[in-house]
């Protein structure tokens, strides 16, 4: 299954893991990516610690646990190739539309997929 038809269908809890410069690592709940059509994977961020952390170091890896019992999900590891900051094609993403949206800067960052792993085990036959 590709990964579009996959976040499309499939419920379920995302952490995204970075580190800065020094390797200080952070991790912080995220949403299910945006599959673009070129195939990089969308998030929008503001300007937090995991932003902060791609500005200087730009691999990221993102876990996404399935809902429901048991461990099923994927891991993805990832590098980011370009970000934009406000746009109307971050609006146009915006899953949850927010009645008294702070005035807060946001960023739509993209991220080529470098490897595709299960949740759990080795990989074995699904490294890209």
């Amino acid at each position: 299954m590709n990964l579009k038809k996959y976040f499309d269908t499939t419920k379920g809890m995302g952490v995204m893991s970075t580190a800065d410069a020094s390797g200080i690592v952070a991790a912080a709940v995220y949403a299910k990516p945006h599959i673009m059509d070129d195939g990089t994977l969308a998030f929008i961020m503001r300007d937090r610690l995991t932003h902060h952390n791609l500005q200087s170091n730009q691999h990221a890896n993102f876990l996404f646990k399935e809902e429901g019992a048991g461990y099923k999900g994927k891991r993805l590891f990832l590098t980011k190739v370009k970000e934009e900051k406000n746009t109307r094609r971050l609006e146009s993403l915006q899953r949850r539309k927010r009645e008294n949206e702070s005035n807060e800067d946001r960023f739509l960052v993209l991220f080529k997929l470098d490897r595709e792993l299960p949740l759990i085990g080795d990989g074995k036959g699904t490294d890209k």
